[in-house]
């Protein structure tokens, strides 16, 4: 078997085994599939584990940072409470058409409030809505450090920030690389690795997205 049949031939053997079937998160995959939406939303069990962490954290406020097709969306906005709220970025307009339709079926609009364009213009007016308990970076990677520097200003001590796909298939180890999304992650996780306010690690992952990884951060004070 090779190897990438292997880890996901794995991720199905715990998807099928410890998340039940769901009409509407499937339904939403099928969708963006037909739009013709790239495939860089989350695997099922990590979608699991985005709602976990929501969960354990007690959150009531999240930003997402990269909407997509809203598949990522309907596992966070689950797992908040009846008075939590999401606000979700997303700068290509299809997407953005998916995911409100996706959401819709899942019957999250009442908390999901998705807003459309570049990120790094509507970030800043969220800074009424601050601070945010929890917060998904998972957008173009070369941007990722100025996502950064937006999550920080509207967290508080205590918000988790997550950072996707920084592993690039193992490029973020090479300091050579001249690919700009391998740049902009090793950037993301060199001002964690600088910022005294947070604390923060970074985990490889394989399964049936390849070979990634994601970082973790607390901030502290």
């Amino acid at each position: 078997m090779m190897r990438l049949e292997l880890w996901e031939a794995v991720d199905d053997y715990f998807v099928d085994l410890l998340i039940s079937s769901d009409p509407v998160l499937e339904a939403a995959l099928h969708d963006c599939d037909s739009a013709r939406l790239p495939q860089h939303h989350v695997s099922p069990n990590q979608g699991k584990l985005l709602h976990l962490f929501v969960q354990i954290q007690g959150t009531r406020r999240v930003l997402e940072i990269g909407t997509l097709g809203g598949y990522s969306t309907i596992w966070l906005a689950r797992a908040l409470p009846s008075d939590g709220y999401l606000v979700t970025l997303e700068a290509n307009p299809h997407h953005a058409e998916v995911a409100r339709k996706n959401l819709a079926r899942a019957q999250l609009m009442d908390k999901v409030d998705l807003r459309v364009g570049n990120a790094l213009e509507t970030l800043p007016e969220l800074q009424s809505a601050a601070p945010f308990d929890f917060i998904f970076i998972d957008a173009d990677k070369p941007n990722n450090p100025y996502y950064l520097d937006w999550a920080l200003r509207l967290a508080k001590p205590g918000t988790v920030i997550i950072g996707d796909n920084v592993v690039r298939n193992g490029e973020v180890a090479n300091a050579q690389s001249s690919d700009p999304k391998v740049q902009g992650v090793r950037s993301f996780c060199e001002l964690l690795a600088a910022n005294p306010r947070v604390s923060a690690t970074a985990i490889q992952t394989v399964g049936s997205k390849g070979y990634d990884g994601f970082a973790i951060a607390r901030v502290t004070h």
